[in-house]
């Protein structure tokens, strides 16, 4: 664990559920960064500024990062500006799930409540594991990859970088989705998916 005071990206929405996970494992989160400073402040962090300016103060040595944001583009994109700056970010990981210790876990991931994985699962940089979600057996999930609340994928799932996996969607053992796909809520998927494709429904769907 850092010994450095942590500074979140992003404070709404996802960002709370966030910072609530990083308090209750005893990361020293006390800075968040917006575009300008939030009316909600539920967990009493500090306003830091904006990390877009090149004024902004959590560049300091002193600060290290945790990722807010549940966009996976704007996330990766702020995530590769805080490492052009040589800046650590840190995975967040709620003390609720469910982890193998024979897993590969890169950077700045955050892993929500009640999230299971299983033995000889990868997962890149920047990604989020929402709440409930589960994953099995040697899944491979690349970076910026968000796996939505109560989604599960059987073993062997490969998903490609930036990829959007709905709430509650199944994935059938073996698949492999690409790149920059969306899988809408409650979608069953049993069939191979190509980069940048949105699918829907049970059976899934092109849309």
């Amino acid at each position: 664990m850092s010994d450095k005071e942590l500074i979140l990206i992003g404070y709404s929405g996802h960002g709370f559920v966030v910072a609530e996970a990083a308090l209750l494992a005893a990361m020293d989160l006390r800075y968040y960064s917006e575009i300008k400073e939030s009316n909600s402040n539920p967990f009493e962090l500090k306003y830091i500024g904006f990390e877009g300016n090149d004024f902004f103060q959590g560049w300091d040595e002193q600060y290290e990062f945790i990722l807010g944001i549940g966009d996976n583009r704007i996330r990766e994109k702020i995530a590769n500006l805080i490492v052009a700056r040589n800046k650590i970010i840190h995975n967040v990981i709620h003390h609720s799930a469910s982890i193998s210790q024979k897993i590969v876990l890169g950077n700045g991931n955050f892993i929500a409540r009640n999230v299971s994985i299983n033995p000889l699962v990868t997962i890149g940089d920047f990604c989020i594991l929402n709440t409930g979600c589960i994953i099995e057996h040697e899944c491979a999930i690349g970076n910026s990859v968000h796996i939505a609340p109560g989604a599960v994928l059987a073993g062997n799932v490969s998903i490609g970088d930036r990829t959007f996996v709905g709430a509650n969607a199944v994935i059938k053992q073996g698949i492999e989705i690409g790149k920059d796909v969306i899988i809408g809520a409650g979608s069953v998927i049993i069939k191979n998916i190509p980069d940048g494709k949105k699918i829907v429904g049970n059976p899934s769907r092109e849309i």
